[in-house]
């Protein structure tokens, strides 16, 4: 059972947007996947609470009553994790132990780039990290500006690859408010961006 954390210390940076729209690829796929949320605010949780009975299931945590541990459904093929923002030390550390691949969105920012330069460095310090496969996703990209240029040279000087590059568009936004994702609609209606999501899904299965 992969666990594939999307993980990034920066808030803002997309990692719900990339959770959700991971789990549902998934879920159409036919695979039994469970989305966990360890943000405070639960964003990728109260999604799920919108998703439509129709649309291929996702299934949350199983809380256990008696201790209140959490874990995946039993059946459960893939797991999602959406971690937090400030994800540090002992949070961090935790949250190695349980991955086998590790998403990590960034915007063309300054302030991202630095920010995902430090996690990568943070990372590397951490033993199981080399045990686990990370990859760069570019979030809310515009096509041909100096920002796109500028975070491609940025990526080529880390020791991640970068697995895919997201657009900047209105479709996740609308998707997202009825608990839907690319998958969850007509392909006409977002075929851009379901080609764009192509090589991230290969990496994932290899």
């Amino acid at each position: 059972m992969p666990v594939i954390a999307i993980a990034n210390p920066k808030g803002g940076v997309g990692k719900s947007t990339l959770a959700t729209n991971l789990a549902g690829a998934l879920a159409r796929q036919g695979h039994a996947v469970m989305l966990g949320d360890l943000d405070r605010q639960q964003s990728s949780r109260q999604w799920l609470q919108l998703r439509p009975p129709a649309a291929p299931a996702i299934a949350s945590w199983e809380i256990r009553e008696d201790t209140g541990q959490v874990r995946p459904p039993k059946g459960t093929t893939h797991v999602v994790v959406d971690t937090p923002a400030g994800l540090h030390d002992k949070k961090l550390k935790a949250l190695l132990n349980l991955a086998d691949l590790m998403l990590v969105p960034l915007q063309p920012s300054l302030f991202d780039i630095q920010a995902t330069h430090a996690f990568l460095a943070e990372l590397r310090g951490h033993p199981r990290a080399a045990k686990i496969r990370i990859g760069l996703v570019g979030m809310r990209v515009k096509d041909h500006t100096i920002a796109q240029e500028r975070l491609q040279e940025y990526v080529a000087t880390l020791p991640a690859p970068m697995v895919a590059t997201i657009r900047d568009t209105q479709n996740y936004v609308h998707l997202a408010a009825h608990g839907l994702t690319l998958w969850d609609v007509a392909p006409s209606r977002v075929e851009r961006d379901l080609a764009q999501w192509e090589p991230l899904l290969t990496w994932v299965a290899a």
